[in-house]
């Protein structure tokens, strides 16, 4: 018998999965799941720069809904990967680094919005939506969503 394929019957519907392929798909989730918190706080330290002039610890827990000891053992990792400095009495910035990576993050999720809105879901779940789906979106699929919306909407 063929173990690398599987064929599941869920409500009447045949479903084959080709284990290479899960296990591949699998292992893309977990590593998206790893850079999720990251993106989230950079981006949030951007929104928050650019809203405030500063950021503070106090403020990304407050706009999380986490203590601040939960914030502050994120930024030593954001400090670690070279994304953020934090400067006694005068709050946390990107560098250049966290800069780019804050840049990338804001144009994945407005192209992911964009595209969930062209297919006319609501402003409101596509905000959401959008929100979980651009850690997960690959460079391909994105570049396909980007050509989709320059060709029917002329966005980009």
């Amino acid at each position: 018998m063929d173990q690398s394929n599987a064929t599941l019957l869920l409500d009447g519907f045949a479903c084959t999965l080709n284990r290479k392929e899960y296990l591949q798909g699998f292992s893309q989730v977990r590593q998206a799941h790893k850079r999720e918190l990251i993106d989230d706080y950079v981006e949030l330290i951007a929104d928050l720069y650019r809203i405030n002039g500063e950021v503070r610890q106090v403020d990304l827990a407050m706009s999380l809904g986490v203590a601040q000891p939960t914030v502050a053992k994120m930024l030593k990792k954001l400090i670690a990967n070279g994304l953020v400095e934090q400067q006694p009495y005068r709050g946390i910035f990107l560098t250049i680094k966290g800069r780019k990576l804050a840049n990338k993050n804001c144009l994945r999720h407005k192209v992911v919005k964009l595209f969930l809105l062209s297919l006319g879901v609501s402003e409101k779940n596509a905000h959401r939506d959008s929100e979980g789906i651009e850690h997960h979106v690959s460079e391909e699929t994105l570049l396909m969503f980007s050509s989709f919306l320059k060709e029917k909407k002329n966005v980009f």
